[in-house]
This record gives C-alpha cells, sequence and structure tokens, in this order.
C-alpha cells in the first residue's frame, strides 16, 4: 500500500522549511514539460544558514551531511510550492551536490549521502536518483554545501 510523501514526512518527524525566495535575478524552480528543477539550494533554516565553513576544516563529514540534509528539505519545500502537493513528484532525477572543501577533502560522497538518505526516506523508491558530489573552493555565504535538483512530475 503506498503512502503519501506528506505521511512519510510526519511519520519521520520532518516539516518543510517555507520555500526560499530568489533574492537575485533567477527563479528558484522551473518547470519544463514534465520536469522541473530547482536552483541551487543552501542549508537555511528559518532565514538562517544551519552550519557555515569549509567542510573537512571548519566542519566534518556528519555536520555537512545535516547541512545538506537541510538542502533537500529546501528542495521539497521548493516542489511543495510549485506544485502544491509533493504527491505529484513522479521521480527524484538527479541531485548535484556542491560541497565547499578542504583542499585535502575527499569525502563529498559522504556528505551528499544526507540528502540522499532523507529523499529516499521521504519519497520511496521515487526518491532514488542518479547524484553527482562535487567539492568546490567556496560557496555563497559560506554555505558548506548546495544542491540542485531535477524532478520528474505527474501532470
Amino acid at each position: 500500500m503506498s503512502q503519501t510523501i506528506e505521511k512519510r514526512m510526519a511519520e519521520l518527524g520532518l516539516e518543510l522549511p517555507e520555500a526560499a525566495k530568489s533574492v537575485a535575478n533567477y527563479l528558484p524552480i522551473v518547470a519544463s514539460g514534465n520536469l522541473i528543477l530547482t536552483s541551487g539550494q543552501l542549508p537555511l533554516s528559518n532565514g538562517k544558514l544551519i552550519a557555515t565553513g569549509l567542510v573537512g576544516r571548519e566542519l566534518d563529514v556528519t555536520a555537512a551531511a545535516l547541512a545538506a540534509r537541510q538542502c533537500a528539505l529546501n528542495i521539497l519545500a521548493q516542489a511543495q510550492a510549485h506544485l502544491g502537493s509533493l504527491d505529484r513528484i513522479a521521480r527524484i532525477i538527479k541531485i548535484t551536490v556542491f560541497v565547499a572543501s578542504a583542499e585535502d577533502f575527499t569525502e563529498q560522497h559522504l556528505v551528499a549521502n544526507g540528502a540522499s538518505d532523507v529523499l529516499l526516506a521521504v519519497c520511496g523508491d521515487k526518491g532514488k536518483h542518479a547524484r553527482s558530489a562535487v567539492g568546490v573552493a567556496a560557496l555563497p555565504m559560506n554555505a558548506p554545501v548546495e544542491i540542485e535538483a531535477m524532478l520528474e512530475i505527474d501532470q
């Protein structure tokens, strides 16, 4: 028996934050046919970053994975705001995880697991996705993680 995404979130004790508005000349989410693509989502909660700094220097993998988890929740918040219901998600196709990394840090994939794990827990099989995890020198506002997503939706 299938369960709605909203019910799974409630059972997991998860709440969606308010979808962040764009602060520059871009859209937070764009639809094209049966796809929606999010702009990069930072680990914001109540308008503030939950962590800052380079992973492998100021943050460890565990803290960075929690930041990635928050980015994933923000992706879902954007989808909810755009679609009206998360149950219109047919599949999470791909996420790209950017990790602000210290020069010798090579565990970006472990940070990305924070996002992948919550998407799978919340969306079930619809949450299985392709993924890239990329180390970068810096991210906006000194965020440790930024994630963009491509989702397929039911028309």
